[in-house]
């Protein structure tokens, strides 16, 4: 691995496809022979390596399915003392819920992006008339 942080990024690499599978895509990984870190996660797996060969291996990843496997930048890398569980002492580690909630919305994003590529129009959103002045007026005269 390269030597210096300067050039050592880590991805998050999470599926929400209905065809590839998190291990799919771990294998994938795992086959590309590249000096890179691989750490499954139950969000998906993180990739540590040089920027190069964890960009070139997870392009490839995201080939399988590119509108359901999604790639987030983490800022620390896996076993890092600030992120780490084991030396803060347990519990989540910071921003476990944010990802959380975030992979819950990424089949739905997925979907969408399908229906982009096919360019299907989006559905008109009804927007609900404001309530006017008067009508609230009439509301609270009726309720007293």
């Amino acid at each position: 691995m390269a030597e210096g942080n300067e050039d050592v990024i880590t991805k998050l690499v999470v599926t929400g496809s209905d065809s590839v599978l998190p291990i799919d895509a771990a294998m994938q990984i795992y086959e590309s022979n590249t000096d890179i870190v691989i750490k499954e996660t139950c969000f998906g797996t993180m990739v540590t390596g040089p920027r190069e060969a964890v960009d070139k291996v997870v392009k490839e990843v995201v080939g399988l399915d590119k509108n359901h496997i999604f790639v987030k930048e983490r800022g620390f890398p896996p076993g890092d003392e600030r992120r780490c569980r084991a030396s803060r002492g347990g519990g989540a580690r910071p921003g476990f819920y944010f990802l959380k909630e975030e992979s819950m919305m990424l089949p739905m994003i997925g979907k969408a992006l399908d229906k982009y590529d096919k360019n299907i129009p989006l559905k008109e959103t009804e927007h609900k008339k404001r309530l006017e002045l008067k009508d609230l007026q009439d509301i609270i005269e009726s309720t007293q």
